[in-house]
């Protein structure tokens, strides 16, 4: 592959050797299919932004209509319909007292956004704090300064000489938990590392950034919504802001819209992202509050304006669909009908790896559901990383015509809402056989 001009993110070129590429043509529902007419359900939605399924309809139209109106123009000093209307929807389900949007173009750039605001509140209120705290296994992006909060080494030990130096937290571990608890029945005894580390750096951190609830690229981890209780009322106390990264967990993916609402929190600040277009175009978001808008709003001479900006930052194109996206949730009633879906999901993964002897647990939160895998379920020892089993895992589903990638060793599934039951089977009995045909009976 040393001559194929495209670099593909999240990729090691050198695999394509012996994977060759699929070049994929179509989708439609959730599905997806390739030039050779061989079809793959779509079970992690492209990425987790896929909600409504490929080629919607709805969405199709809405866009089409967007189209023949305004493609898009510069959003300093301008405005258009598309992003007002996207507004208006978001603050009227969003936790109060969110209430300023700003609009970005990715969910990396949403969560320099959000630390970059941050850090200016307390400048322009004349104190330096230039600190962030995070979570092991916490994943906010790959821009460089989404790398200096992230717990995840694979991604940004390579860049650690050029990062921003911040303060890692050992994180919730509920698969492996050292206090011998159960996730749905502890007090989140693990809150102790992150109150420990915000007692003693609470006059030079800015904000804890935190995925609520599921932790996804670092392996889906899945912790009490206390911990997020207990972590809004510290910081809440010590004056520190909260920044709940909801790009991959917004819109419905844990069963509510919003997975702060499992712990009835509100954060400072909240970036979505991935969904908010239903895979679409892509735009992010970012809210906060009254309070730290009004850090910056000041006579121009003051220079305390936000100055951040990116080209396509509030494209109509993206806000007209995303528009649609909100329209579809509300008329269709898709958080009580994704209740049955998820439900069976869940049930059907559990029924089929719960007992495999591999299978070291299964665990869900709303439409995620997640399997990870162990060389041994009794004292739960990982497999050897470099044997890459949950990637020999994912190229034998292909085969099998499903769409199913895993992070290390965790199986997961995310597919479109529009997954029905016998599409759930089938999507299940793919990814056992695959697991069983790699790691055997």
């Amino acid at each position: 592959m040393k001559d194929y001009p495209i670099w593909h993110p999240c990729t090691q070129m050198k695999d394509h050797e012996k994977y060759p590429l699929i070049k994929i043509v179509k989708g439609k529902g959730i599905y997806l299919y390739d030039d050779k007419g061989k079809k793959y359900i779509d079970a992690i939605s492209s990425w987790w932004v896929n909600l409504f399924g490929h080629s919607n309809e709805r969405l199709n139209n809405a866009l089409k209509q967007q189209v023949e109106k305004l493609e898009h123009v510069i959003f300093a000093n301008f405005v258009h319909e598309p992003a007002l209307k996207l507004t208006e929807k978001l603050l009227k389900i969003v936790p109060k007292p969110l209430s300023k949007v700003f609009f970005a173009d990715n969910g990396s750039s949403a969560v320099e956004v959000a630390m970059k605001m941050s850090f200016g509140y307390f400048k322009n209120k004349g104190e330096i704090r230039n600190k962030f705290v995070y979570l092991d296994s916490g994943y906010h992006g790959e821009t460089l300064g989404a790398l200096s909060v992230c717990g995840e080494e694979l991604y940004s030990e390579m860049y650690k000489e050029i990062m921003i130096s911040n303060i890692r937290v050992k994180g919730p571990d509920c698969f492996r938990c050292p206090y011998g608890k159960e996730r749905d029945k502890c007090d989140a005894e693990c809150f102790e590392f992150m109150e420990e580390a915000l007692l003693q750096h609470k006059n030079e951190v800015c904000a804890v950034l935190i995925e609520p609830i599921v932790q996804c690229a670092g392996g889906f981890k899945i912790y009490s919504p206390k911990y997020l209780q207990k972590l809004r009322n510290l910081t809440r106390e010590l004056g520190i802001h909260l920044i709940a990264d909801e790009i991959a967990v917004g819109f419905g993916r844990t069963g509510k819209m919003f997975a702060c609402e499992h712990a009835g929190i509100t954060p400072d600040f909240m970036t979505l992202s991935k969904g908010i277009t239903g895979g679409y175009l892509p735009l992010s978001v970012v809210l906060t509050t009254d309070e730290i808008y009004d850090a910056f709003y000041d006579d121009y001479t003051s220079l305390k304006a936000f100055l951040h900006s990116h080209s396509y930052t509030g494209n109509p194109l993206a806000c007209a669909v995303a528009v649609e996206v909100l329209n579809i949730f509300e008329e269709e009633n898709i958080l009580e009908k994704n209740k049955e879906k998820y439900q069976y999901l869940q049930k059907r993964v559990k029924e089929r790896f719960l007992n495999y002897k591999f299978c070291g647990e299964v665990r869900y939160k709303g439409f995620i559901v997640a399997v990870e895998l162990v060389k041994n379920r009794e004292n739960k020892e990982p497999f050897d990383w470099k044997e890459r089993i949950g990637f020999q895992i994912y190229r034998k589903a292909l085969e099998k015509g499903a769409l199913l990638r895993n992070l290390g060793d965790v199986i997961y599934f995310m597919p479109p809402y529009v997954i029905e039951f016998d599409e759930i089977d089938k999507l299940v009995d793919i990814a056992y056989s695959a697991t069983k045909e790699i790691l055997g009976e």
